[in-house]
């Protein structure tokens, strides 16, 4: 039987884990000197601060960036998602129901749809809306003022973005990858506010296997918490921290099932490719858009795989990886790469 007590101790000690300032974040120090800036000098003028983009792959801290806006500025923060607002009557209902200052955090922003998207224009700009009332040639458009609020959109497909939404954010943040050290850090901090026992040398495994992301590493921190306890005293060493990885399939860089089954694959299936997202994600049984999201930001970061017109090519450095010798010409066509955010051929 699951004790309720427990479980809610553990749901608060997850919300602990989040930074409530910028002055406890740790890593993306040119994004938080920026964002830093930015709501000082709002604060200054006593007005809300200009609205925010986040974007980058996922775990990197955009939501925990948004709840420190609204706490720097002493604002209360509304949550929605892209993909939750479906009509432009969703959006006007969260917008009209604001209130002068605050937060509207949209996650995902890039998956909302049209119709909604082009009434935000209206609201970022002027803060207002028209309301449609009736239809057909009867219908008259009624403007409806809205309190000035900042909006923080994340995205982990800046691309999807149309300009003429992405123009209108006074403030555009592209979140990268953590360094080891920034992560180990975080562990730490994490393994703290925890209450984990855990020495250097089991921080410093951790960070060197959480792919630069922080929701990894506080997710790797909780099992290898539970493996020290099931199998030691609970205080976690480096022994415990490697077996318990092992266990969790994440291997020494901190590739995971995912990252490896599509390297693999790449590799083994396809000769290194090139090779389409979408055969490609069949192959793995997983969807295009995790792959995309997930695994291939973190892929492409350590040089394994490049991203071709052609389609996904896996380099020397992924075939060596997996103790396996590149074919003749597997470089040449690595090179010929675009950018992780750009997009290539759905398939080929």
């Amino acid at each position: 039987m699951i004790d309720s007590n427990s479980d809610n101790f553990e749901r608060s000690q997850e919300l602990a884990l989040r930074p409530k300032s910028l002055g406890e974040f740790v890593g993306q120090k040119r994004v938080a000197d920026q964002l830093d800036l930015l709501l000082s000098a709002a604060r200054n003028r006593n007005a809300p601060a200009d609205h925010v983009l986040l974007s980058g792959p996922p775990g990197l801290g955009k939501t925990t960036l948004a709840m420190i806006i609204a706490s720097e500025m002493s604002a209360p923060i509304r949550i929605t998602s892209g993909p939750a607002i479906q009509h432009a009557g969703d959006l006007a209902s969260i917008l009209s129901s604001l209130v002068e200052g605050e937060i509207l955090f949209l996650d995902e922003i890039h998956r909302m749809s049209r119709p909604a998207e082009e009434l935000l224009y209206l609201a970022m700009e002027d803060f207002r809306v028209d309301v449609i009332v009736g239809k057909g040639a009867g219908a008259t458009a009624i403007p409806l003022e809205l309190p000035h609020f900042t909006l923080v959109g994340a995205t982990t497909r800046a691309g999807l973005l149309p300009s003429p939404l992405r123009d209108r954010f006074g403030f555009t943040a592209q979140l990268d990858f953590y360094e080891d050290s920034e992560i180990s850090v975080i562990v730490k901090r994490s393994a703290d506010l925890m209450g984990i026992e855990i020495d250097k040398a089991a921080i410093e495994e951790l960070g060197s296997r959480s792919r630069g992301t922080p929701r990894v590493a506080n997710r790797l921190l909780r099992r290898v918490r539970d493996y020290a306890q099931v199998h030691s005293n609970g205080k976690v060493s480096a022994k415990e921290a490697k077996a318990a990885l092992a266990m969790y399939e994440v291997d020494a860089i901190g590739l995971d099932r995912l990252d490896l089954g599509v390297l693999e694959a790449l590799v083994k299936r396809f000769n290194g490719g090139p090779v389409g997202i979408s055969t490609l994600a069949m192959a793995i049984g997983e969807e295009s858009e995790t792959i995309e999201s997930l695994a291939e930001p973190f892929l492409v970061r350590m040089g394994f795989i490049s991203r071709t017109p052609r389609g996904r090519v896996a380099t020397p450095a992924g075939f060596e990886h997996l103790g396996m010798k590149a074919p003749i010409g597997a470089q040449n066509l690595a090179q010929n790469q675009i950018g992780l955010f750009d997009t290539p051929a759905s398939d080929a």
